[in-house]
Parts: structure tokens; sequence; C-alpha cells
């Protein structure tokens, strides 16, 4: 039986666009799509739904071979998210993304504030560049990973409402992560993502950053991060356990995949200016493996 069917979508509109949310993460979220792949069939689709959502807005404000200004693209995601809105509050949509995401919102009566954090998140992007301490970045990264881990939490099977809290402090290592790995491609936007003040603590100055050269104190503000991403990590594993069984094979291997990446900036002896930080596939299968064992067990 296919995923779609195991979880009861038989409208072929519907189908449809579930298998659009699905393309969307095979192609931009192989570590995500992989450890999808260890859900239970019937609970994939709705993971799709939710990944789908976040990539397309993720594109209007990413796409760097769009010809669209800062302004025209702040005008499309405004109303294209505000038809999402629209939707989810009436449960149906005709958007080729919104209506397996309005379904999946119905569903697990996800709270739409949820999605209201993303897109405000994603609009910061178009207009703030930097962040002057961590609580001012923690209010986009709050709206642009904290809410995926909320919006995961009814799909995967909460046990008790103490799954909560740990998925919004692991959606936030992932987010950070991906900051530290991406140094060099977000400066390339015009964007810095760690906090100044941090960075000038360690004697990290914007044009320090902007000149792409690995230095002892860059080195060491690296750390920093990366030890921060580490103790999010280990404060979100008590969640693990409060959701279904089957659901924590999945959530384990994300996991160690997305706040292994970085592991791999200190393999690259922290030149995130000239390497890209990148999960190994011999990693992802000595990850997914034992994760696909502990998954088959679990149902």
């Amino acid at each position: 039986m296919d995923e779609l069917t195991a979880a009861g979508i038989t409208e072929p509109g519907l189908r449809a666009s579930y298998e659009e949310c699905k393309r969307l993460n095979s192609l931009h979220g192989k570590t995500y799509y992989l450890a999808t792949l260890l859900l239970p069939p019937e609970k994939r689709p709705f993971v799709h739904a939710l990944y789908g959502f976040a990539r397309y807005a993720d594109e209007i404000v990413d796409d760097l071979e769009s010809t669209l200004s800062l302004s025209e693209k702040a005008d499309l995601l405004g109303r294209w998210g505000d038809g999402i809105m629209a939707d989810l509050a009436t449960g149906r949509s005709s958007d080729h993304v919104g209506r397996a995401l309005a379904d999946t919102v119905t569903r697990f009566n996800i709270p739409l504030e949820y999605f209201q954090s993303f897109l405000e998140s994603m609009t910061m992007d178009l207009t703030i560049s930097e962040y002057r301490t961590f609580d001012d970045l923690m209010k986009y990264v709050y709206g642009s990973a904290c809410v995926i881990g909320l919006q995961m939490v009814p799909i995967l099977g909460p046990l008790s409402p103490a799954a909560y809290a740990p998925a919004e402090k692991l959606g936030a290592a992932f987010q950070l992560a991906n900051f530290i790995r991406d140094v060099g491609e977000d400066l390339e936007r015009g964007r810095i993502y760690l906090p100044l003040d941090e960075l000038e603590s360690f004697g990290v100055s914007k044009s320090m950053l902007m000149s792409r050269k690995l230095t002892p104190e860059i080195i060491a503000a690296l750390k920093f991060q990366i030890a921060r991403v580490r103790s999010l990590q280990s404060e979100s594993e008590s969640g693990i356990l409060q959701l279904e069984a089957s659901s924590r094979a999945c959530i384990e291997a994300a996991s160690e995949l997305y706040c292994g990446i970085v592991d791999e900036v200190e393999k690259i002896g922290y030149d995130i200016f000239n390497h890209r930080a990148k999960t190994s596939t011999w990693r992802r299968i000595k990850v997914a493996l034992p994760a696909l064992i502990r998954a088959r067990k679990a149902r």
C-alpha cells in the first residue's frame, strides 16, 4: 500500500498536492527526507506537507535566479502567505501545496499561529540582514525553525505535553547548525545570522567576517556557536521519549544528522568560507540503518 492510501488520502486533487510536497522534500531536503522515511508510511505525507509549505515560502525569499526586487518578493510572499492563512482557517485550499497543508492542519488540529510566525520570519529575511544579540536572532529562529518542531509533534504522536518544549529546542538547534555551516553563502545574500555582539566578544568584526579569511578569532567564535547547538540538542533528547515509539527513530536520526553538521564544520577545520560542510553518504548510512531497524521494531 502506498503512503497516501495508508494515510487515508484518496481524493485525486489532494493526492496530487501531497505528491508535490513530497517532491519538494525529496529534491531540497535530502537529509530531512531520509529521516522522514523512518516514519510509518501513514505519517509521512503529513510531514511532507509541512515541508512543502516551508520550502515554497523559502524559495520566494531566497531564489537567487529571480529578477524580482526585495519589495516585489515581499509583495508576492505577503499575497501567497495571506492566501494560505485564509485557506488554513477554512480547511480548504486550491493552492498546489496549500491543499495538502490545509488537510494536514485540519486533521491534526495544528495551531495556525505557528504558520503565521513562520511567514513573519520569512518576511524578516527580506528586511533584516543582521542581528545584534542572540535574543534578537531567536525572534527570527522561533518562526523559521522552532515552530516547525512544534508543528511536527501532533503528527509524530505526543505522549504528553512534555514533548513540545524539547521539539522547539531541537528546531532551534537545526537552524543554528545551518547558520554555522552557511556563513559564506549567507554573506553572498548580504546576511549575517551569527549575533554581532557574540562575534565581537571574540574579536570578530563584520568587516573581518566579510573578508572571508579564517582567523583564530573566527574559529573561537564558531566553537562557541557549535557548543550552543550541542547543548540545545542535548536538552531536546528527553522530548523524543515523549513521542510515540514509531516516531522516535525518525527524530533521533534527524537530530544526529542535522546537528551533526557542526561535526562536519570541525572536520573542515572551521573553514566555512572555502568549503561547504556536508554530511557524507557513509555517515547517513551509518545513522539510517540502525534507525531503520529500531523503526521497524517499534511498529
